[in-house]
């Protein structure tokens, strides 16, 4: 299974994103998936994620209510928009499928795709 954001690039401060996660290999329609991020030196941390029917979402306190997850299963697509932008959003984002356990936990996810980078000027 090979999982890959895209969508990432240069914004500024007050702007919009959407990021995409797509699998290959296996689908990933059948299982629960996040969003993490990561700035250089530090570890990568939870920002968003969503069960497989796409019923339930959860997010961490510092993107809530500016970024909405969603998942499209007849696409096999899970999606990260992210409005108003702020500076300390900038980092490498990667999405993860969720095997089990709790969504912000690194070890709940079996597959991580490669990073999509989000650069937020001020």
């Amino acid at each position: 299974v090979q999982l890959q954001a895209s969508g990432g690039g240069l914004v500024q401060a007050g702007g919009s994103l959407r990021l995409s996660c797509t699998a290959s290999g296996r689908p990933l329609r059948s299982y629960g998936a996040s969003w993490f991020r990561q700035t250089p030196g530090k570890e990568r941390t939870y920002v968003a994620g969503i069960t497989w029917s796409g019923k339930v979402t959860d997010y961490a306190d510092s993107v809530k209510g500016r970024f909405t997850i969603s998942r499209d299963n007849a696409e096999d697509m899970v999606y990260l928009q992210m409005n108003d932008l702020v500076p300390e959003d900038t980092a490498v984002y990667y999405c993860g499928r969720m095997m089990q356990g709790r969504w912000p936990e690194r070890s709940s996810y079996d597959y991580w795709g490669r990073g999509t980078l989000v650069t937020v000027s001020s």
